[in-house]
């Protein structure tokens, strides 16, 4: 396995949780990621939202993506994206943003961010009790 097996589980699989810790309080929410490529894990979400203020915060996640009997854990940093391009591209591909008040893809209620370095795994019921010996795949 290696990040290439990341990215395309993940695109199959789009939804996932992102745990994110408030103080003391682990926070774990379902999420839409809008895509991933060999650069990351990308998403959006809108600044007034309690996950952007705890991701300011603290931009320690984990990702845990299911589908097919088969799960993969993330854990990373999130890099907050100012790229115009990656903005844009969320901006077009989520229209429901623009009934959310998102006026443009610069616009600062619009939080788009990635987890770009980290670690990842693969884990199946038959790793069950085997966590800490499954490889871990660097990016």
């Amino acid at each position: 396995m290696d990040f290439k097996d990341c990215v395309k589980f993940a695109n199959e699989n789009k939804t996932c949780y992102i745990a994110t810790v408030e103080g003391d309080q682990p926070r774990v929410r379902a999420m839409g990621m809008e895509y991933a490529d060999d650069t990351g894990f990308y998403f959006n979400t809108e600044s007034p939202k309690a996950v952007a203020k705890q991701l300011k915060k603290n931009q320690k996640v984990e990702l845990c993506f299911w589908g097919a009997g088969k799960m993969l854990r993330v854990t990373g940093k999130v890099d907050f994206i100012d790229d115009v391009a990656i903005r844009k591209r969320f901006y077009e591909a989520r229209p429901f943003l623009k009934n959310l008040g998102v006026k443009s893809p610069e616009d600062p209620l619009l939080v788009v961010f990635a987890v770009r370095k980290g670690e990842a795994f693969f884990w199946t019921m038959a790793d069950n009790m085997k966590e800490a010996s499954i490889p871990r795949i660097k990016f």
